[in-house]
């Protein structure tokens, strides 16, 4: 077994050295400035330390315009270029035409159909599985990807079970917009549990979703617990994976948040960063969003 946990962040690329609108330089970032002691910018995109690797996956893919979460997103998980496929970047949703390909190429079906397992950790409140119940099929391309591939969603039971995790990491906004009473957890015990998980399985997806809201200027009410707790997240990650068995990828699918100026997507790559086993393997094998999942695929299965 040769455990891979992907850790997606939408809307998050390398941006420039500004302490003004980049809020890793005005805010810091514990696994930027404890672990590797330097943040990426546009200026020094590739960092190496002690087995971590950061740099920047090309997120326009040959394609004119904003790059935007649908064909980024399928271009991740399916390992073909989504933009150039549709003709132009397209979203938040897949593009209609894409979805073909996502139901015979996503990365959870290729490592089923390896005969290995794969597990999506996000968990869904009542109202997403009532939304499926009213018959509207406009989908997330990762909760596409499982439906498709006929995975079972997590909801509020694998929750409570520990087997999942919410898409905003401590349950607090569950409790706070969907008036739930989970038990809020910190930013280190969901990163145990994370690692826990991913150590059952051969692929492991976790999806982060509020830093693109961010980005675009919404729930800025929110910034500093978003902010925070996926700061804490990611540092417990990194501090406590185990290196010798699991291969971490932190992935995006566009820039966005590292560029506060402007409330759009921007130009900018997007971030990417590996750790762990293979982490030298795929951090010299990917160069853009398309190489991801056959660079997972080659040198983790």
């Amino acid at each position: 077994m040769n455990p891979v946990l992907m850790i997606f962040i939408d809307g998050v690329g390398i941006g420039e050295q500004d302490y003004e609108f980049n809020p890793f330089f005005k805010y810091g970032f514990k696994i930027f400035n404890m672990i590797l002691k330097e943040t990426p910018h546009k200026q020094n995109q590739y960092i190496e330390k002690d087995g971590m690797y950061i740099f920047p996956s090309d997120a326009r893919l040959g394609v004119e315009g904003l790059p935007q979460s649908g064909t980024g997103q399928v271009s991740i998980f399916c390992g073909m270029n989504a933009p150039k496929f549709v003709g132009k970047h397209f979203g938040p949703f897949p593009y209609s035409t894409t979805i073909p390909i996502l139901k015979e190429q996503n990365i959870f079906k290729t490592y089923k159909d390896m005969g290995r397992s794969a597990y999506f950790v996000n968990a869904y409140p009542k109202v997403f599985f009532d939304y499926l119940k009213s018959g509207k099929t406009r989908l997330s391309t990762t909760s596409l990807c499982c439906r498709l591939t006929g995975m079972k969603l997590n909801s509020v039971t694998e929750l409570r079970q520990s087997k999942a995790l919410t898409a905003e990491i401590t349950n607090e906004r569950w409790n706070r917009k969907l008036k739930y009473q989970l038990k809020v957890i910190s930013p280190e015990t969901a990163a145990r549990r994370l690692l826990r998980i991913a150590g059952k399985h051969d692929f492991t997806l976790y999806e982060f979703f509020h830093t693109d809201h961010l980005g675009h200027g919404r729930i800025t009410e929110e910034f500093e617990s978003i902010y925070n707790n996926l700061d804490r997240f990611l540092f417990t990650i990194l501090s406590e994976l185990n290196k010798d068995e699991i291969t971490l990828v932190v992935c995006s699918d566009h820039g966005n948040f590292e560029d506060l100026s402007v409330k759009t997507h921007t130009m900018n790559p997007a971030l990417t960063i590996t750790a762990g086993k293979k982490a030298r393997e795929l951090a010299e094998s990917i160069k853009d969003l398309t190489e991801i999942k056959p660079s997972i695929i080659k040198y983790c299965t």
